[in-house]
């Protein structure tokens, strides 16, 4: 795999262990780009990146850039898009944004174990807590079974549930939120 110009006698070989061009082949381009009259040349492969700029007096500037895999485009597009929207009129909100500034003043309960999130005591009993239920701090609001154990998840602040985040037997992740609570 690579680039090959054979009009010019110059050939680009990606080495599988090195994966950049060798000294020779980048002087081998300068001078080709220096007898074209070109002012500016850019090659981009994979991961490396040139650019070579000759000036109005026949001077030489070449500038080579190793790429991280993925490359610097995935770095400078989030810059980019942030840029954009700060110089943007502010956009009226949206329901997702006015529903995150709402439950922004709500405690989170997150999960302080990995495992299976029960919402009953077991399967013919009543949940612990339902949306609305006031509960106060050191109530049972959940079963986390981790390595055949049930761990009984406390409430360390009082309040009322507002939101259960998770669906009954779900498997949750550490600090994964599990419920909302509006503390007032």
């Amino acid at each position: 795999m690579g680039l090959c110009l054979p009009k010019m006698g110059i050939q680009f070989l990606k080495h599988p262990i090195l994966n950049i061009m060798d000294l020779k082949e980048i002087q081998n381009l300068i001078k080709f780009v220096a007898k074209s009259g070109a002012s500016e040349v850019k090659l981009e492969m994979d991961d490396i990146k040139i650019t070579i700029k000759t000036g109005s007096d026949d001077k030489e500037t070449t500038i080579v850039q190793q790429v991280p895999m993925g490359g610097m485009q995935q770095q400078a597009q989030p810059q980019m898009q942030q840029q954009n929207q700060q110089q943007q009129a502010p956009q009226p909100e949206t329901p997702g944004e006015a529903a995150a500034r709402e439950e922004a003043k709500y405690i989170t309960v997150k999960s302080p174990i990995i495992g299976t999130f029960y919402r009953k005591p077991s399967p013919d009993k009543d949940p612990f807590v339902e949306v609305g239920d006031s509960i106060n701090e050191g109530d049972v609001l959940c079963v986390i079974e981790a390595m055949k154990l049930f761990n009984e998840i406390e409430s360390e602040v009082s309040g009322k549930i507002v939101k259960v985040l998770v669906d009954d037997s779900s498997p949750v992740e550490f600090d994964q939120p599990l419920f909302l609570v509006d503390p007032s």
